[in-house]
């Protein structure tokens, strides 16, 4: 697969797009998702072109991995979920459900989640 240059995710990188941020910096962006599915339901996109996990930690630069971490950490912290916890999904491919080709993370927190895995949340789960 090649990376769309036009995908949502790459379009408010480049500011094309608004989203509702919660945090910035050199390696990446998280903003609120549009249609949470959770109390708190936040994206991290890594800054650059990588379409999933597998190219992002075959082919970013280590310290672009280690900063995108560090950022996904600073991020539940920010939202005050590291007390109760919280799940952190990212999908990769159609079958695994991932939408749009540019690797990110959900950040999923403010309720009880199930233990079993593969119980994610649904629409009608938001309390």
């Amino acid at each position: 697969m090649v990376y769309d240059r036009n995908n949502i995710f790459a379009r408010i990188l480049r500011g094309e797009l608004p989203c509702k941020k919660v945090y910035e910096d050199e390696f990446a962006l998280a903003f609120h998702d549009i249609n949470p599915l959770a109390p708190v339901h936040v994206l991290v996109v890594p800054k650059g072109e990588y379409i999933s996990n597998v190219d992002f930690s075959a082919d970013a630069p280590d310290a672009q991995v280690v900063g995108f971490w560090r950022a996904v950490g600073k991020v539940a912290k920010q939202l005050g979920l590291e007390a109760e916890g919280y799940r952190i999904v990212a999908n990769h491919g159609p079958q695994g459900g991932q939408l749009v080709f540019h690797f990110h993370v959900h950040i999923f927190g403010g309720r009880q989640m199930s233990h079993r895995m593969g119980n994610m949340p649904r629409p009608n789960d938001r309390q």
